[in-house]
């Protein structure tokens, strides 16, 4: 039937939100593949089982592979050895609590033993549709090597594609970048516009809290990050900005990032927070050019915050400028409209409450997976 696809969905992690992950939970390592990946949904961390659950929900069988997890893999291998009797596949044993931050993730991606689980993974699910959030890291023509013949091969990309990335041996390409959509097809490679999105599930899953974080700052801040952290050594310097991140090394001890720091936040920790926040600020990074894109976008607005991002030309196909989300064009403009609205609690209240309607109302992630359905129909329905 069309549109009823078997989808597998490949994730990849940061390694350190394996280090956080499985550092604060120990043993949890050691437990059985199942006990780990619903340990791993819960973390609400990137996608979580967003994309998956509404995509069963709507007719197709989806699962998420987490291929760089270690402990994770060597579980799934682990519990379906005999399935594989026979495979030139040797068995390993994972990491020991003593060893743990030592052996949390798999030696590299696309390194042989990677793609032994992952061969074995596909082979047992057969997917019709393989969906790699990875492609810059993962070879395309490594995958299409373990895939059936009948199986598609996607990618998403919301990030500076690899130049070394065999683009042509994707069947398509989805992102929530226009300019990136229009790069692809430039160069003869099949791609679609999707756009990201929240899950309402959070809501209920991260506890309602006092907002008592009068502006903050959660993302990435990193040597390629290099003009959001210009902009962040400004307004942590002329506001009461708090910033979750993990600091980079060769930030100058004097830094205004520094003074400013709270901590990390990964996945539920990070959702907490804007729950908490008054007003969120966001900054996309160089590659969405003039484009609104990234996740902050929908989670901000979705926890309820009053979200200050970079004003771009397709934002107000997404929320309404100044009545939803307010922009910014400079960092002085960002740095005054955020004092303006730290000093008029009821119009920022006003304005997070209407963009959390618009969210929840537009960019959920059952929304989303219809309209991806409906796109691999198209391509291969």
């Amino acid at each position: 039937m069309p549109g009823q696809f078997r989808i597998l969905l490949l994730n990849t992690d940061y390694r350190l939100f394996l280090a956080w992950f499985y550092g604060s939970q120990p043993t949890l390592a050691l437990r059985r593949y199942e006990r780990q990946l619903a340990a791993r949904n819960a973390s609400l961390f990137g996608t979580a089982d967003f994309m998956s659950s509404h995509l069963n929900v709507c007719g197709n069988s989806a699962i998420d592979i987490h291929a760089n997890n270690r402990p994770l893999q060597e579980a799934w291998m682990t519990e379906h050895r005999r399935q594989f009797r026979g495979w030139p596949i040797r068995l390993a044993s994972c990491a020991i609590p003593g060893r743990l931050k030592r052996r949390l993730v798999d030696r590299g991606v696309g390194s042989p033993r990677f793609f032994e689980i992952l061969r074995a993974q596909v082979a047992a699910f057969a997917p019709t549709v393989l969906y790699n959030h990875d492609p810059s890291g993962i070879p395309a023509d490594s995958l299409k090597a373990i895939l059936p013949r009948d199986c598609a091969l996607v990618a998403q990309i919301a990030s500076p594609p690899n130049p070394a990335t065999n683009w042509a041996a994707y069947d398509l390409v989805i992102s929530s970048l226009p300019n990136l959509v229009a790069d692809f097809r430039r160069q003869g490679v099949a791609a679609e516009y999707l756009p990201l999105a929240f899950e309402p599930r959070v809501l209920a899953a991260v506890p309602d809290a006092p907002r008592d974080v009068p502006i903050s700052f959660v993302g990435s801040v990193s040597p390629a990050h290099r003009e959001r952290i210009d902009f962040l050594e400004t307004v942590a310097r002329r506001t009461d900005l708090a910033i979750w991140t993990d600091l980079p090394p060769a930030l100058p001890s004097a830094s205004a990032i520094r003074a400013h720091h709270r901590a990390s936040a990964w996945g539920r920790e990070m959702f907490q927070i804007l729950r908490r926040s008054q007003i969120t600020l966001n900054r996309h990074i160089d590659v969405s050019a003039n484009f609104a894109n990234n996740m902050r976008l929908f989670e901000a607005t979705g926890m309820g915050a009053c979200l200050v991002t970079d004003a771009k030309d397709n934002l107000a196909d997404l929320f309404e400028p100044g009545k939803e989300v307010v922009t910014y064009a400079s960092t002085d403009e960002c740095v005054e409209k955020t004092r303006y609205l730290a000093d008029r609690p009821a119009e920022r209240q006003r304005i997070a409450a209407a963009g959390q309607t618009r969210c929840l109302a537009d960019h959920t992630y059952e929304r989303r997976m219809a309209e991806l359905v409906a796109i691999l129909t198209r391509r291969f329905g």
